[in-house]
């Protein structure tokens, strides 16, 4: 007779943070109140979180580091290669 062997794959909170500050996570909202047709409130929400690493690779290919010096990215990979 097999034996079944019940594996569970579990992962720590060190590697779930890791993860998400590798990747990233994006929360977009944006929600709008009206009356009548009326346009009351409106909320527009953005939350990001990742590492910086991984927010200058997005944030200089969607190009927000216009007039940002472009040396910054390479200092934050020199300060990740002496930790």
């Amino acid at each position: 007779m097999a034996a079944i062997q019940k594996s569970v794959n579990t992962s720590s909170l060190a590697e779930v943070v890791d993860r998400i500050l590798d990747k990233g996570v994006v929360i977009d909202i944006w929600a709008v109140v009206s009356l009548v047709g009326i346009e009351l409130l409106t909320i527009e929400a953005r939350i990001v979180i990742a590492s910086v690493k991984t927010w200058l690779k997005y944030a200089e290919a969607v190009g927000l580091l216009k007039d940002a010096p472009h040396h910054l990215f390479d200092e934050v990979s020199e300060l990740e290669s002496t930790t």
